[in-house]
């Protein structure tokens, strides 16, 4: 995914002109020399001091030499998107086409990163009219879906607002800022950040408050006082130091929105996730109680039986004692009693055996009877038809039947 940032810094001086066309071209961050000079540039060698000598000509020629000296516009990628220098020579070189094409621009793709990125410097000057260089808002806006458009052309990733590059959401209170100086305050341990303070204040508070009171009280408790007015737009929160910060910023830089209409919201859904809490904790020990009767009911239950069955032995022992023969006859019996139950279930198996092979040898002498039945049926109709061939009167010649040899018997 590509990020198209316009660089702020001070751009009034000769001295800062030619400084930023000698980052630009630095061996050691254009590692394969992808640079590029649209516009007037007589050399065949790109070098900052002759680009920066060019930049000079188109001033001096149009009598512009003052105010803005320059516009500086950096278009980066995820280190993860899969892009190649020329590539990013030839977004930049499109960009400047579209958006700069009556004035200079010195196109460096700078390769010192994990991630590849493009710097396009270009002359505040037109070399057509002499015309100054002016960008509004809606102009910026314009560079940002130019770049996006063409991304998606090459088939290059596009960054969504709340996503991260492959696409997963955003958690809330994760920073996404796009601003490089905001982005190392930020990170930078040994530098204090009020914003950062304010978004901790923020997160720890919201989580407590079911309404806008609560909401004040417990920032006030952090130290930032609250002021929210219904006829303004913003909440603007201000620490014990006087700085300011407004919700804006804070979405913006935290991914996280505290606007009236969103911190309302949250209060309604704090009070449901509190309100469903506490139910959930009274079910809870209600369940427990619950389970401790049951366990205590069985565990009286258990005490009852073991009770009943030492009662048992008891009254046994006392009118058998352990020596006598009464005594030693009931534990025989009780003996002879169980092994009795093993026989009759042996013998319950053998039975079930035992039929089993009944059942089969009756289907088997079955088959036979068939088979038999069947043979003298055949043998019957056979007889009949030789009887019948003896006594009918119209055969005239009776072959006689062969004769069995000695061998054959």
């Amino acid at each position: 995914m590509a990020i198209n940032k316009v660089v702020n810094k001070s751009a009034k001086s000769h001295g800062a002109m030619r400084n930023v066309i000698e980052y630009v071209l630095r061996s050691d961050k254009v590692k394969e020399g992808y640079v590029e000079v649209t516009g007037p540039y007589s050399h065949a060698i790109i070098d900052w001091d002759k680009v920066y000598q060019s930049f000079l000509r188109e001033k001096h020629l149009w009598n512009k030499d003052s105010g803005r000296m320059y516009a500086h516009n950096v278009i980066s990628f995820h280190k993860d998107e899969i892009i190649t220098p020329e590539t990013c020579m030839k977004i930049g070189r499109t960009f400047a086409d579209e958006f700069f094409p009556e004035h200079q621009n010195l196109i460096g793709v700078h390769q010192d990163k994990k991630h590849l990125h493009i710097h396009i410097i270009t002359n505040s000057v037109s070399f057509i009219d002499g015309r100054k260089l002016h960008q509004t808002k809606r102009d910026l806006e314009r560079q940002k879906e130019f770049t996006n458009a063409l991304c998606r052309k090459l088939g290059l990733t596009v960054t969504e607002k709340g996503k991260h590059f492959d696409g997963s959401v955003m958690e809330e209170g994760e920073i996404s800022a796009w601003s490089k100086d905001k982005y190392n305050l930020l990170r930078n341990e040994t530098k204090k950040s009020f914003v950062a303070d304010c978004a901790i204040a923020l997160m720890d508070s919201i989580p407590e408050s079911e309404n806008r009171v609560d909401f004040i009280r417990a920032m006030a408790g952090r130290g930032w006082s609250v002021n929210w007015q219904e006829k303004r737009k913003h909440v603007v929160f201000e620490n014990d130091q006087g700085q300011k910060v407004r919700d804006s910023n804070i979405s913006k830089t935290f991914n996280m929105n505290v606007g009236k209409e969103s911190l309302l919201h949250e209060f309604e859904r704090q009070k449901k996730l509190r309100n469903e809490r506490i139910r959930a904790e009274q079910e809870a020990r209600e369940l427990d109680r619950y389970y401790a009767g049951i366990e205590a009911a069985i565990a009286g239950a258990d005490a009852v039986i073991a009770g009943a069955e030492h009662n048992t032995r008891a009254y046994e022992d006392s009118i058998l004692p352990p020596d006598s023969v009464g005594c030693r006859e009931s534990r025989e019996r009780r003996e002879g009693i169980e092994n009795i139950d093993a026989l009759l279930t042996e013998l319950d198996a053998a039975i079930q055996n035992a039929g089993d092979a009944i059942h089969y040898g009756e289907a088997q002498r079955g088959a036979l009877h068939s088979a038999e039945s069947d043979w003298e049926d055949r043998g019957g109709e056979r007889r009949s038809a030789e009887q019948k061939g003896f006594e009918d009167p119209e055969r005239t010649e009776i072959t006689p039947p062969r004769k069995r040899s000695a061998k054959g018997l």
